[in-house]
């Protein structure tokens, strides 16, 4: 069925392609760019002495279609930038190509604070209830894209340790695989251990997308609690830019982007990173003596079976600007990462030897079009990941804090294995967007996923498991209708269809669920924006959940999926005085109520986590963040979150009496999830220290997480002191960032954790203590070669 929906698309894909072409008329298109080559968005656009106009999108790209053959003269117009004319001939059936390059306007600098908004400011106007994140600010830190998300009001990333460790978004109380991740729009569910947000350096990113709650039908995904998309850099076409980081605990962080682009549109994209840790950092612990068993309070030891490197080279050929595509792109990424595994999923299990690979080969397709014919938008995307994972336990051996070792049997440090297997992940989707006028469109999308694991243990070649057949193929199809008056108010309205069918030694009963949403956002002046979204949502259990990572997490092959009503309101409100001291505040509620909710327990003997059900949770909360700048050379701002989850479970089955009992949990806060924490930062900018063009920055980044319960806060004991709990937290950064040559070089000095107090995102797994990071980066592109 899925070959005959393909080939049914290319068929109309190509007789659109000869119907547009036999209309032999002309098109203008081009690219609208500041003088150092950074894209513009929201140009005017405009053909003298005609009705023809348009504006450019985030790419600073622009098109217009059926133009009547012959000369126009062009003009373009972008505030804070000298307006620019050009001329041009069109010939009949060919299409046009225009670029313009603007020169800043001195005198109309001061209104560009006030109006003129960048990308991460567009996508913060919709409906949905979503920040976007600058990148581009970023790009002298050594963070990686969860450090920046953890900056993000309502976003809490935990982590159980150091550089490559397991993490755990946490969005409005929604985590694990609630929360959907894309790079492009394209789902990130088949990417593998190699290439994961918390080693994707933020050098990678434009910006970095955040949806809470309600998600948007073109993002086509079941995601129940919200989405993280990467959009990737992709402002300049000719360029490098090139980072290098050195810190603390042999930390070692590499990152290259770089782009050529011939004037015929074909195109070589490359973007390399690497991350390399020997996470050795102190951890203050109750260690026992594997020998005696004496346990020595408040002990500080160093870790030692925790190192950590990944290696990542993203490349892409293919053409742009074409008729035919405005984005044709085939690439491949390729990848591998080595971990070794200090502890389970608790810190009383230590091993000293366990450790395990993986890799990622992944080619991909890439092509899009605005009006393939008038009005449509294509966008189609394919990838397969034929990379492998593999555990290494082969030392049998127990091992303590203090590193000591002591021979046992012939089980490994956890279960003997050198098990190497295959998730054969395949991915294929595509968009179809109708502008039906200036104001309404409506959208078409859908993504298929397939994932069938293969596994072999030389250690245990009978190993009844590894047999057993573990397969998952999903459909999500999506349609939805927009209407949008811009600055003034817009509507969508859409509904999803999920498909799942999942194999685990015999077939299982195929999954079919729907849903539906509607988002609104209404600007009562050009200052003042609100916004609603409802959603009732479907999420259908990944392959991880159902089948196991096969490291700290056990399969659960009779997990059920989980639906959830979400609901969205907030307002966002910015304002100036005297057009030097500029604020802005966003304010978000949120309501959920969540059947058959899915959270993380311990296994039977503690030493893995395994997904289960919950009946019913509810989510009370909201988020906000305030901001504040003054001209130029100030910036500050805070955050803070507060969610409450409330168990709705009333009544539990009883395995010994094989009935359903009053649950002593019922209307407890659920536990061992984070429900008030915030940041606070501020950063000071000054330009021209030392010489024309070298600019120095100061920031000071602050995190708060107030104290939470590890288990259920109604049983145990009723001394609070006496119960487990995560303790409250403040970790305080500092950094210092000096740029040379309008941003050609750049040298920065981090120091994270400057107080050195004992961070947890996990109940005593404890994070890396004080670190100092430098950080040299280069920067240039096809401009600043021409000013040489």
């Amino acid at each position: 069925m899925q070959v005959k929906k393909l080939l049914l698309l290319g068929v109309l894909c190509i007789q659109a392609i000869f119907t547009s072409a036999q209309e032999k008329k002309s098109s203008l298109g081009g690219q609208v760019r500041t003088s150092t080559g950074a894209a513009i968005p929201a140009a005017t656009i405009r053909l003298q002495n005609s009705r023809y106009g348009t504006v450019t999108d985030a790419q600073g790209s622009y098109k217009i279609n059926d133009l009547k053959p012959g000369s126009y003269v062009v003009h373009v117009n972008a505030i804070g930038f000298k307006p620019e004319k050009k001329e041009i001939r069109l010939v009949a059936g060919e299409t046009g190509t225009l670029s313009f390059s603007l020169e800043e306007s001195a005198e109309q600098m001061e209104t560009v604070n006030v109006i003129g908004r960048t990308k991460a400011q567009e996508v913060n106007r919709q409906a949905f209830n979503v920040t976007a994140i600058d990148a581009t600010k970023l790009y002298n830190t050594t963070l990686d894209i969860s450090g920046a998300l953890d900056r993000v009001a309502g976003v809490r990333v935990r982590e159980s340790g150091g550089v490559g460790s397991n993490f755990n978004l946490s969005l409005n109380g929604f985590s694990g695989s609630r929360i959907r991740y894309f790079i492009d729009g394209i789902p990130m569910d088949n990417f593998g251990s190699s290439f994961q947000i918390n080693n994707i350096p933020i050098n990678i990113a434009e910006r970095v997308e955040v949806y809470k709650g309600v998600v948007p039908m073109w993002l086509g995904s079941d995601a129940l609690g919200g989405a993280i998309n990467i959009v990737t850099a992709d402002r300049y076409r000719n360029y490098a830019d090139v980072s290098y980081s050195y810190g603390s605990f042999n930390t070692h962080r590499s990152v290259v982007n770089a782009a050529a682009t011939h004037k015929n549109g074909l195109t070589l994209q490359l973007s390399a990173f690497q991350n390399y840790s020997d996470n050795n950092y102190k951890m203050d612990i109750l260690a026992a003596d594997i020998y005696t068993g004496q346990y020595n309070q408040g002990k500080t030891i160093r870790r030692f079976n925790d190192t950590y490197h990944n290696e990542t080279v993203i490349a892409n050929v293919g053409v742009l600007d074409k008729g035919y595509a405005d984005k044709l792109l085939f690439g491949i990424t390729l990848g591998q990462n080595y971990k070794e595994m200090q502890t389970g999923a608790r810190p009383e299990a230590v091993f000293g030897a366990m450790h395990r690979r993986g890799n990622i080969i992944m080619p991909a397709l890439k092509y899009k079009k605005k009006d393939l014919i008038p009005g449509l938008d294509v966008a189609v995307n394919a990838n397969y990941n034929l990379g492998y994972e593999q555990n290494i336990d082969t030392v049998n051996a127990r091992f303590d804090w203090y590193g000591t070792s002591k021979p046992i049997g012939t089980s490994g440090e956890r279960s003997r294995t050198l098990a190497k297997y295959k998730n054969h992940n395949g991915l294929g989707t595509a968009m179809f967007n109708y502008n039906i006028d200036a104001n309404q469109s409506i959208a078409l999308s859908n993504v298929y996923n397939t994932f069938d694991r293969t596994a072999k243990d030389e250690l245990n070649p009978a190993s009844a498991e590894n047999e057993r057949k573990k397969k998952l193929n999903k459909n999500v199809t999506g349609l939805g209708y927009s209407y949008n008056v811009a600055d003034k108010w817009s509507a969508t309205a859409f509904g999803k269809m999920l498909y799942q069918k999942a194999v685990y030694g015999s077939p299982q009963p195929g999954l079919t669920k729907f849903g539906y949403g509607t988002a609104l956002t209404y600007f009562l002046n050009r200052n003042l924006q609100f916004r609603g979204s409802y959603e009732l949502s479907n999420r259908l259990p990944e392959a991880q959940e159902l089948f196991g990572d096969l490291e700290n997490q056990e399969g659960n092959p009779n997990l059920k999926p989980e639906g959830s009503d979400n609901v969205n309101l907030g307002v966002i409100y910015t304002f100036n005085l005297n057009r030097v001291h500029n604020f802005s505040l966003t304010a978000n509620g949120i309501y959920r109520y969540a059947r058959d909710f899915i959270f993380s327990r311990y296994n039977l003997n503690q030493t893995k986590l395994v997904l289960d059900n919950k009946a019913g949770v509810s989510t009370i909360g909201g988020d906000a963040e305030l901001r504040y700048a003054y001209k130029n050379w100030l910036s500050a701002g805070a955050t803070m979150t507060y969610q409450y989850l409330k168990n709705l479970e009333e009544y539990v089955y009883d395995t010994q009496t094989s009935t359903y009992v009053s649950s002593p949990v019922y209307l407890d806060q659920m536990p061992n999830i984070p429900y008030l924490f915030g940041n606070g930062d501020i950063s000071v900018f000054l330009k021209d220290i030392g010489k024309k063009g070298n600019n120095l920055s100061i920031g000071y980044n602050l995190l708060y997480v107030h104290a939470f319960w590890l288990y259920w806060p109604s049983l145990g004991t009723a001394s609070a002191a006496q119960k487990n709990e995560v303790p409250q937290q403040f970790a305080h950064d500092v950094n210092l960032v000096y740029s040379m040559a309008k941003g050609r070089y750049n040298i920065s000095l981090e120091a994270r954790n400057i107080t050195d107090v004992a961070l947890y995102d996990n109940f005593a797994l404890q994070k890396p203590g004080r670190g100092f990071y430098l950080n040299l980066r280069y920067f240039i592109n096809k401009h600043q070669f021409k000013n040489d």
